[in-house]
């Protein structure tokens, strides 16, 4: 039997929810300021996945216009409704939070066919919090439950998960909203709840113990979907910290402290349950794989599946303990591999690939154009990659510790308000750049390196004197939390750029305002002066350079 090899979505996939669709698997995860959002991945097997489109792709269905760094879409829901078969998306759009509120709108769309890619525009359903899924019960009822966010001081450890039934037909909220749990566990930041029935008993599955290092699903059970829900006698579902803590909200969410050097994957939480045709249980989670000894996970929170099985007396769990796995046992399904994600693009087709995103900005060839210049990708400079409004920045995630991106770029700046290249980008706060711009003291048109870590810019020593009107090749190499720039004026022998940078400000770990994401590594082109310079890329490739392994 073939094995599932974690994390199957590597790079930045957090807060996964699956589907299954016949013998067809669905699956999303959070995109927070990324657009476009609602990453959808498709599978025939569990263990192999492809990438087949966004579903938030219009400003209509997700307006991130403005937004800091990790807020925007966090936890969105698949669902279907067997009575129907209508396919829904639940999925919440932050705006603001801070250690007593959170500002957020959630919405709903729904498709009968999900592979047409037409979705119903929004409706709005609630603001209470956030996390919020849909459940279909079997007598036609469906009903919301997310996340409510207490901001009342004297609450703070006494966040909720809130169930109200809601109206398919009406498409809005109706009756009481009843909080139906404080959590499992004593881990508390209960969240990502997700309820399921089995056997005639409703299941409540839990995100707790933040989402850093303490951080398990869980499960509650209860005879009516309104409660009171029992917590599991087995203790957490799954995690990688399977020592238990008592925790509080008033301390921040990583509690790096937590680390568990007896297991590969760390922060293993916020579970989705899916069900084979076969009738095997597996739940998909969250999880991290930290570079150590520094403790940085530069690729994100990432998406892994673990097999799990119903006790005699009703319950879920894993086999021997709750320490997620690397390694699980796959679904009796006929394995179904996908062609590889392209590694190399050239920009040659009509619309980019869906594993292309940019910072809030929905795409328009009023500023990245695929036939302004046929055969090459056109970048309008707009804002700095500091600013979130309107950066031109598209970037494809990091999926491999060690791994290489180039590119081909015609650019011709005139002020040192130009500036285009490759960026290795976490967010706003934390960036490096290798770029061609102009600087009159030194020498006009040049190469050079700039980071931008924790809000301070730090600008190399390193002056590359080059041709205005001629290409440059421009490559990053990245080995663990080392960055390495390159240069290259023939596009076979390549020089370095710089001195070595360093790849661990670049984690959810070290981003001053607790981050959730993971790094991209894109092109990008400025101009802070008038708007008005194109920078030209004839391609740009990105490949993982050996084993896909933490030292």
């Amino acid at each position: 039997m073939a094995l599932i090899h974690n994390p199957v979505l590597p790079g930045f996939h957090g807060d996964p929810s699956i589907i299954r669709v016949g013998e067809d698997y669905y699956m999303t995860t959070s995109s927070f300021e990324w657009f476009p959002g609602g990453p959808l991945y498709h599978s025939r097997d569990l263990i192999h996945w492809e990438l087949l489109y966004n579903i938030l792709n219009t400003t209509k269905k997700l307006n991130l216009t403005g937004v800091q760094p990790s807020f925007g879409v966090w936890a969105p829901d698949l669902s279907l409704n067997p009575a129907t078969g209508r396919i829904y998306l639940l999925y919440s759009n932050v705006h603001c939070r801070n250690k007593w509120f959170f500002d957020v709108d959630n919405y709903l769309i729904w498709t009968d066919d999900i592979r047409s890619q037409v979705w119903s525009d929004p409706i709005y359903v609630n603001s209470s919090g956030f996390d919020a899924s849909l459940f279909h019960d079997d007598d036609g009822r469906a009903w919301v439950v997310n996340k409510d966010r207490d901001f009342r001081p004297r609450n703070v450890d006494r966040r909720t998960i809130t169930l109200q039934e809601f109206d398919l037909d009406k498409g809005k909220l109706i009756g009481k909203a009843r909080q139906i749990t404080s959590g499992a566990t004593e881990r508390r930041f209960v969240e990502g709840p997700h309820l399921y029935k089995h056997d005639g008993m409703y299941y409540l599955l839990t995100a707790e113990g933040g989402t850093g290092y303490g951080h398990c699903v869980a499960l509650l059970r209860s005879t009516n979907i309104e409660g009171p829900y029992v917590p599991s006698p087995y203790g957490p579902v799954l995690t990688g910290q399977d020592k238990e803590f008592s925790g509080t909200e008033s301390v921040p969410f990583m509690m790096m402290d937590k680390y568990n050097p007896h297991t590969h994957l760390q922060k293993c939480g916020h579970g989705c349950l899916v069900e084979t045709q076969t009738g095997e249980f597996f739940i998909a989670h969250l999880c991290g794989r930290p570079i150590m000894p520094q403790q940085r996970c530069i690729l994100g929170r990432e998406t892994a599946i673990q097999r799990v099985s119903w006790t005699s007396d009703g319950w879920l769990t894993m086999q021997d303990g709750c320490l997620a796995k690397t390694d699980v046992e796959g679904p009796h399904l006929s394995e179904h591999p996908f062609p590889s994600q392209a590694e190399h693009v050239d920009f040659q087709r009509d619309e980019l690939p869906p594993f292309f995103y940019t910072p809030r900005n929905e795409f328009s060839e009023s500023w990245v154009s695929l036939s302004r210049k046929k055969g090459r990708l056109s970048l309008l400079g707009r804002e700095s990659l500091t600013c979130n409004y309107f950066p031109s920045l598209i970037a494809r995630k990091l999926t491999a510790f060690h791994a290489q991106a180039t590119t081909c770029m015609h650019f011709s700046p005139e002020q040192y308000h130009h500036l285009a290249g490759l960026a290795v980008f976490y967010d706003m706060h934390n960036h490096h750049t290798a770029f061609k711009t102009y600087d009159e003291d030194f020498g006009g048109v040049h190469l050079s390196v700039a980071s931008f870590i924790d809000n301070r810019l730090v600008m190399s020593d390193t002056h590359v004197p080059v041709s205005a009107d001629a290409p440059v090749w421009l490559r990053a190499e990245i080995h663990n939390l080392s960055l390495k720039f390159m240069y290259s004026l023939d596009g076979e022998s390549f020089s370095p750029l710089g001195e070595e940078l360093d790849m661990a400000p670049l984690s959810d770990e070290e981003s001053p305002n607790g981050s959730f994401t993971g790094t991209f590594v894109g092109l990008f082109a400025q101009d802070s002066y008038a708007k008005q310079k194109w920078a030209e890329f004839d391609w740009f490739e990105l490949k993982a350079l050996g084993e896909e392994q933490v030292p």
